[in-house]
């Protein structure tokens, strides 16, 4: 397959599913462009706040891109490229943007309230108490690995080259910088309405200097990683609490463009690279197999490649296994990741202007997601030699690497990868430190919210229940369980991550297919996607319990493999006993009038 036309084409099938499947699913659903947005009924200038759309897209787009897009489909690349290409276009146009539209839009409905609430109104109150249950966790282990990941960006080694601390250095600088500009950026716009073309203008050229101020002074920040992560845990405090406007919506806002540069840069190198020859196919098989694994091979012969003591040499970039369910586990926020329904339904919600902005935003965001595993898997097609044979330590190297040997291969820009590098390298880094406070932020709606009965209001809570839901109470106890889990150990259970995370898309597809059922609408829509989820997320779960099993009784170390086995069996329960609860209403006997959501 030629990769330019794989791109032009993916491009293609995306903005027809954004303008005949999510126009579709605005009528069906009842959008109204001229109804009252709870940012604008419940304004309380610190999450409730209305912003134009494209501060709000570009809150939303950081929030949930992180580097899922890019890691999931070049871990699963070695299935080969037609099952990537399949499950990003269709899971992204029929299941993730879908999920991440209608999480949106049922919280609008619900008030800016999280998908807890909507559960809590459409299922029942144990539902709502489980999920937050489930949710909250998985956010704390969200917070505890990107704190993890970005300390470790940022943090400079005594073993490691001047070179990769230079390059650690600079990237903290720059980020701290982003920070710093955002709370000027969120103090001298606030109130002020500035025309769109100008508001561009200025946080282009200002991520422009904050970027050659980085390339310049380097250096200048040399933490290891314990100060940083003491660093992070402080500043998330912080940011979870504060009002949106002053850092969450201009930081997020300011970063987009670097994710939107990050974008253009790949589109330009997939192009160009095909338009003068150096990549016009891909070097990716179309299908290898049902069942892939991590060996390291050669892309000529296919023969497995040893290390000099006979072992088998392993590519750490790359995720094995049955292709289901480890390809729909592992490519996640390519084509349909919970996360995004947390980020939608908990801070995005509360700044949305106008109830039509939820299709751009929502079900656009996902697919401009979409567009971005794509390009990654291009990347891994253009170096796939040297992926096959395990020459690189994680996925963004793959991406970085790919891209910017594309751009390279462009007249006049011969010169341009050792540059092109570091900034894809810093894209992916700034996007999960925005994914990490937002993350914070929405684990601390989770946990107020877990202490609020179904007969009661916040504002009426007393005794501990009032102390847990007060907001810097959830914070500080979030801050401390993520950023103590980073620093002693989340590495134990991050590879449930990925089940956790779809199963929570699953259980929000359902939540809001309950809603929908419950106000009156179609919601058939969300039948195949929630079935299809929740089969995905089971039998990955059955298949770790039996793994684990199998370890514990062969293996001497069994600490690792029954702590895992334990939670994937509590998991398991989780989504069987909230499918039923689902189901019960969606299909019958439970059926209930919607709380909330009626047009």
């Amino acid at each position: 397959m030629n990769a330019m036309v794989l791109v032009l084409v993916s491009t293609a099938v995306l903005i027809c599913g954004y303008i005949f499947y999510g126009g579709w699913l605005a009528r069906q659903w009842g959008v109204q462009p001229n109804r009252e947005t709870p940012a604008h009924e419940l304004e309380d200038g610190v999450d409730y706040v209305p912003a134009p759309p494209y501060v709000v897209l570009g809150h939303h787009f950081s929030s949930i891109a992180g580097a899922g897009p890019i890691n999931g489909p070049i871990q699963a690349a070695i299935f080969g490229w037609v099952p990537v290409v399949l499950w990003v276009l269709i899971g992204g146009i029929f299941f993730g943007a879908t999920h991440d539209f209608g999480a949106l839009f049922a919280s609008i409905r619900h008030k800016g309230a999280t998908l807890a609430t909507v559960v809590q109104q459409n299922i029942d109150d144990t539902a709502k108490k489980m999920f937050c249950i489930f949710a909250y966790l998985t956010l704390v282990l969200v917070v505890a690995a990107f704190a993890s990941i970005v300390a470790s960006t940022f943090m400079v080694m005594p073993q490691a080259s001047d070179a990769t601390n230079g390059q650690n250095s600079t990237v903290a600088l720059i980020s701290v910088l982003f920070i710093a500009v955002a709370v000027v950026w969120g103090l001298a716009t606030r109130g002020r309405r500035i025309p769109v073309w100008i508001n561009v203008f200025i946080a282009i050229t200002v991520i422009v200097v904050v970027i050659v101020i980085g390339i310049n002074f380097p250096n200048v920040i040399n933490f290891d990683r314990t100060t940083w992560m003491m660093l992070l845990g402080m500043y998330i405090l912080i940011a979870a609490v504060a009002p949106v406007w002053i850092l969450l919506q201009p930081r997020d806002y300011l970063s987009s463009y670097l994710l939107y540069g990050m974008l253009l840069m790949a589109f330009i190198g997939v192009i160009g690279a095909g338009v003068t020859g150096h990549a016009t196919e891909l070097g990716i098989p179309a299908f290898t197999g049902f069942v892939a694994n991590t060996q390291a091979f050669d892309a000529v012969t296919g023969q497995t490649l040893y290390d000099g003591s006979g072992n088998a040499i392993m590519n750490p970039a790359a995720q094995g296994g049955f292709l289901f369910p480890a390809l729909f586990i592992t490519i996640a926020c390519g084509a349909i990741s919970g996360f995004h329904s947390l980020v939608a339904s908990g801070t995005t919600s509360k700044q949305l202007d106008k109830e039509s902005e939820a299709q751009p935003i929502g079900y656009g965001g996902m697919l401009i997601e979409c567009l971005l595993a794509i390009l990654a898997l291009c990347a891994v097609g253009f170096v796939w030699s040297t992926y096959a044979a395990g020459g690189y330590s994680s996925p963004t190297q793959v991406f970085a690497d790919g891209l910017s040997g594309m751009l390279a291969c462009i007249p006049g820009l011969e010169g341009s990868r050792d540059l092109a590098y570091a900034l894809l390298v810093l894209a992916v880094s700034a996007f999960c430190l925005t994914s990490l406070d937002t993350a914070t932020r929405l684990a601390r709606y989770m946990f107020q919210e877990l202490w609020v009965p179904a007969d009661k209001e916040a504002g009426d809570l007393k005794g501990w229940r009032k102390v847990l839901n007060n907001k810097y109470v959830a914070t500080v106890i979030t801050v401390v369980a993520g950023v103590g889990l980073g620093m002693s150990g989340y590495t134990v259970i991050w590879p449930l991550f990925g089940a956790a995370n779809q199963l929570l898309a699953a259980l929000a597809l359902l939540a809001v297919c309950a809603w929908l059922g419950n106000a009156g609408r179609n919601n058939k829509m969300f039948y195949i996607p929630m079935a299809f989820m929740l089969a995905v997320t089971l039998t990955s779960l059955v298949l770790t319990i039996f793994q684990k099993a199998m370890a514990i009784v062969g293996g001497a170390d069994i600490f690792a493999p029954l702590v895992q086995l334990v939670i994937a069996a509590i998991l398991l329960v989780l989504a069987v006993v909230l499918a039923a609860k689902g189901c019960k209403v969606i299909f019958g006997s439970g059926k209930k009038r919607a709380l909330g959501g009626q047009s």
